[in-house]
């Protein structure tokens, strides 16, 4: 009796202990989950998965102090796998439009920055949306991903040359 009371203690601590890594990080997991898939309810949901998924294959993280990175890769590859599940999807979103025109004009500005994002090539885009918008440093992007910084840094400069040369074609229509 004594063991099953001590080893139902361990779970239970276990279980806290992981709440509260993931509670600690979960404005940063939003943050790129939404920065991914650009809804609420989306980004919400693939953070469930994301938990689950971490907790399921909890053990197999050998190092706990690499428990961020470990979370965070588990979560691009959720928003991965949704965007995947999203391709066979057509939504047909309209920007907002405010009567304002300074708002109107912010709105389509974001608009086409989201638009050009989405044309980049995809590892260049995580690279780019954990750099300037979730704002990580290279060393943080090349231990999330598990790449060498050389690569994570050529993955910013080709990301930027797209992101550049689609804005460029954008300006001259």
């Amino acid at each position: 009796m004594q063991q099953t009371a001590e080893a139902g203690a361990l779970e239970i601590s276990e279980e806290e202990i992981f709440y509260e890594q993931v509670s600690a990080q979960r404005r940063k997991l939003y943050g790129i989950a939404y920065s991914y898939l650009r809804s609420e309810a989306d980004a919400l949901e693939v953070l469930q998965e994301t938990t689950c998924r971490a907790w399921q294959k909890r053990k197999s993280l050998r190092n706990p102090e690499r428990f961020t990175p470990w979370l965070v890769r588990i979560l691009i590859n959720c928003c991965k796998d949704e965007l995947k599940r999203r391709k066979h999807i057509v939504t047909a979103e309209q920007p907002e439009r405010f009567e304002d025109g300074v708002m109107e004009m912010r709105s389509d500005h974001r608009l086409d920055m989201d638009q050009a994002l989405d044309a980049v090539k995809p590892k260049y885009r995580q690279v780019l949306v954990l750099k300037y918008y979730k704002d990580m440093t290279v060393s943080d992007i090349a231990e999330v991903l598990d790449k060498p910084e050389g690569t994570v840094k050529t993955w910013l400069n080709k990301g930027l040359k797209q992101l550049r040369d689609r804005m460029k074609r954008k300006g001259e229509y």
